[in-house]
């Protein structure tokens, strides 16, 4: 599938509990949707995890992120380029 343009990095974001940027993001453009996982700094330095995605016109979406066994492999290439956000999916599974 065709992919689109990259969204650019850092960019802002802003939740009810705060606000930062988002720092580093690995997406891949799946068959019915482009599943993200992002690295999120808040004002105050701290770090968060999201989950999410993205439909193909590129439009944010606020639905729980599903994957399907065909999305992981594409995820895991583009964790690669995110070095601090594998470091902290390494911690959420114990790897590290």
């Amino acid at each position: 599938m065709a992919g689109r343009p990259a969204r650019s990095l850092p960019r802002p974001f802003t939740l009810h509990w705060g606000s930062g940027r988002i720092v580093e993001e690995a997406t891949y453009m799946g068959r019915y949707h482009e599943p993200s996982i992002q690295l999120l700094e808040f004002e105050d330095g701290s770090l968060a995890l999201r989950f999410c995605y993205y439909d193909h016109a590129g439009r944010f979406q606020r639905s729980p992120l599903i994957l399907g066994d065909d999305e992981i492999g594409g995820l895991r290439e583009a964790l690669a380029s995110t070095p601090r956000l594998r470091a902290l999916l390494e911690e959420l599974v114990g790897c590290r």
